[in-house]
This record gives C-alpha cells, structure tokens and sequence, in this order.
C-alpha cells in the first residue's frame, strides 16, 4: 500500500509538471527538457559504465545532449542558423577522436554506447522542440512560418499515457496471446489493442478541442505514437535485459528512472515528426 501510494502521488506530481511547463511557456518548457535530457543522458551513461560492458564519458555526453537540446530548440525557434549545430559536431569530434588515446578495452563498445547516448537518449528530447515550433499551417498547404504549438508535444505523451493505461486494463483482463514475449512477457496483443483503441478516442477528444488538424490526421498520429511506442517500449526492454537490470534508476520513487518513464517517447517522438513533415508534403 505504501508503494501504491508512492507511486501515485509521483505519477501525480510527474504528469502535473510536465503538463504545467509545456503549456505555461516557452521557457518553462525549454529548461525543463533540457534538465530531462541531461539527467536521462547522464542516467545511461551510468548504467552502461556500471555493467561494465563500456565505458562513456558521461559529463562530456550529457553536455553534449543539453546542447542539441537548446541548439535545436533555438533552431526550430528561427532564432539562429544552421551554425549552431557546429559546436555540437565538435562534441562528437572529440568524443570520437578521444577514444584513440585512452587505451581502455572494448573501444568499439565505448564508440557504439556514446553514439547510442545522443541518438537513442538526446536526440528524442531534442525533436520535441520541431513539435514544440511545428507549424501546423503547412499539413493545410499554408506558409511555412514559426508557430508556437505546445498541444502537438503534449498530444504525444497523452497519447502514451492513453495507451498505457488502456494496455494494463484490457492486458489485466483479457490478455492471453503474448505480443513479444522473447522481450516483455507480460505485454500482450489484447493490451496493445485495447491501449490503441484509448489513444484513438484521445485523439478524437484532441480533434475535438483543438482542431489545428483533421480527425483523420490526429488519429494517423495516435496510431504511430502507439506503434512505435510500443517498439519504443521494448528497445528499453531489450537494453534492460542485455545489462542485466530492472530499474534504469530510482530518481523517480515508485516509477524508475528517466528512461523507464521515457522509454516509449523514445522512438515516437521521432516517428511523429516524420509523421508531420510527411503530411506536409502531400497534402
């Protein structure tokens, strides 16, 4: 009982923050993802130094994923040019190059792991920014001008959330035929229906309240945040699994680490900004 309410007071206090800071500002916003993404990049990096399968160099990592974050933030804001990603690319330069002098074990583990910290971790957190600026005008075949759209980010976590939720009661109930349970044996494909099904009635009610897209349109986004969120899901799954762990950490009492409460917006974050530009394009 104690755990349960644990659990639920910081799930109350985690979804009340992330709400609050994407809707109140662009600077609410900015400096709680870039605090996310450092403590995220820095969270991988001490589970990978900790299994010892590599080592990373955490602060220089977390630097680097920090900056991308408001390198593309400003980007995306049209506040500077494409020159801004040149320190980043200096980053990974030296990342790169400093292995060659370190002499440590596995060098092709620590390359592969670093990499892995700013494509897998970083770059996610980064793209939220291109939902954050998206504008919608253009999927209408408007002109392509910076917008400030805090519901299309928001829309993706509450699609996660729908379809979470939708996963545990139908899964709990019902669920009997194993989605992929080489991975994740408790999920199953009744779960994963019944969490799509949710996610489509959030996007209806979505459509409903903030109609910057078409019903069509707001679905074609849940279905994607729900199918590769699930893939997202069990990336982490996999990860967890090949060091050995459960938690990614235990910053979040009752719910893990960053990662664990993240892992799905991992990769749906970047399939709905695919998503988006491709609407852009043929409509």
């Amino acid at each position: 009982m104690n755990n349960f309410i644990k659990r639920t007071l910081t799930g109350i206090l985690f979804v009340a923050v992330l709400v609050g800071s994407i809707l109140y500002s662009t600077t609410t916003y900015t400096f709680l993802f870039a605090i996310i993404t450092g403590l995220a990049v820095w969270e991988f990096g001490t589970l990978i130094n900790q299994s010892g399968q590599a080592v990373i160099n955490r602060p220089i990592c977390g630097l680097g994923g920090v900056y991308l974050f408001f390198a593309l933030t400003g980007f995306s804001e049209n506040l500077y040019g494409g020159e801004v990603f040149v320190p980043y690319l200096l980053i990974l330069i030296y990342l790169l190059v400093a292995e060659l002098y370190l002499r440590r074990p596995n060098p092709l583990n620590n390359w592969a792991y670093t990499m892995m910290s700013q494509l897998y971790v970083a770059l996610p957190f980064a793209l939220l920014s291109v939902l954050y600026f998206y504008p919608v005008q253009v999927i209408q075949g408007g002109a392509f001008t910076v917008a400030v759209t805090p519901v299309l980010p928001l829309s993706v976590f509450i699609f996660l959330w729908a379809s979470d939720s939708g996963a545990y009661l139908v899964g709990s109930l019902i669920g009997k035929h194993r989605l992929f349970e080489r991975i994740s044996p408790k999920k199953s494909w009744e779960g994963s229906i019944g969490g799509g099904v949710l996610a489509l009635v959030a996007a209806w009610a979505l459509w409903y309240f903030f109609p910057i897209m078409t019903l069509w349109q707001w679905m074609g986004m849940a279905f994607i945040v729900v199918v590769f969120g699930t893939w997202g899901d069990l990336v982490e799954s996999l990860l967890k699994r090949q060091l050995g762990i459960k938690d990614s950490g235990n910053i979040l009492p009752g719910h893990g680490g960053i990662l664990d409460r993240f892992d799905s917006a991992m990769l749906a974050i970047p399939a709905v900004v695919v998503y988006l530009y491709t609407l852009a394009l043929i409509w």
